[in-house]
């Protein structure tokens, strides 16, 4: 079984495979509705929409996931914890945003707009998504350069320590499962998601301070 150590890099690089994904069908997206927004061709409006539609459901929306576990897991199940450092509190605020909009505001406009495809979509979902795109890009930069330092809460609240091992494993499987089965079912299941979500935040243990004043872990950091 691979060590501790090694779960822990591939979450990371789950977390930075579909967060490029995400934006990566974010920017496709924006494309793809800017055609719709424009063309006077019906038939050529609803392919465009049907596509989207699809892309969305398939892959945007299970990378989006993904990527807010991903995140939330390294968040949770290492020292950085969620709210020690700006950056990663900034991050954790504009990935619930995201979500928001992508499930409630995007999705939702996607299938009003294939419902009736000889209306046209508005220009608000092209920049809903351009907009969503460039807030990954921008979370990209704050995980690369961690502006910002360490947050008041930081500076008072005890350091968490890294998690166990089956965070991370559980992680990796619950990411590649929903993938999984939104490619089967057509559209996003992320049942392995909310599941591995709850169970890491209800085994999170925060640094004890023992009695020499000393930060003792609550919980261990191999398997």
């Amino acid at each position: 079984m691979p060590s501790t150590r090694t779960w822990r890099r591939i979450t990371v690089w789950l977390h930075v495979l579909t967060s490029v994904g995400w934006m990566a069908l974010a920017a496709s997206l924006s494309a793809s509705l800017a055609l719709a927004v424009t063309t006077d061709d019906p038939a050529l409006r609803h392919g465009v929409l049907l596509t989207a539609h699809h892309l969305d459901g398939v892959l945007l929306a299970p990378l989006a996931a993904g990527s807010a576990l991903t995140g939330i897991v390294l968040a949770a199940a290492t020292p950085f914890g969620f709210f020690h450092h700006w950056w990663v509190a900034v991050k954790f605020a504009i990935t619930l945003v995201q979500l928001y909009v992508g499930i409630f505001v995007l999705s939702s406009a996607l299938g009003d707009a294939l419902a009736d495809p000889a209306a046209a979509p508005t220009g608000s979902l092209v920049a809903a998504s351009a907009l969503m795109a460039s807030a990954i890009a921008f979370q990209a930069w704050v995980s690369i350069d961690k502006p910002w330092g360490r947050s008041p809460w930081g500076e008072r609240r005890p350091k968490p320590v890294a998690g166990p091992r089956w965070m991370f494993v559980a992680c990796s499987v619950a990411v590649v499962t929903d993938i999984g089965l939104a490619f089967a079912l057509g559209h996003p299941m992320p049942v392995a998601a909310i599941v591995v979500l709850v169970a890491v935040l209800v085994g999170r243990r925060p640094r004890a301070v023992g009695a020499r004043g000393r930060a003792a872990p609550l919980a261990s950091s191999g398997g």
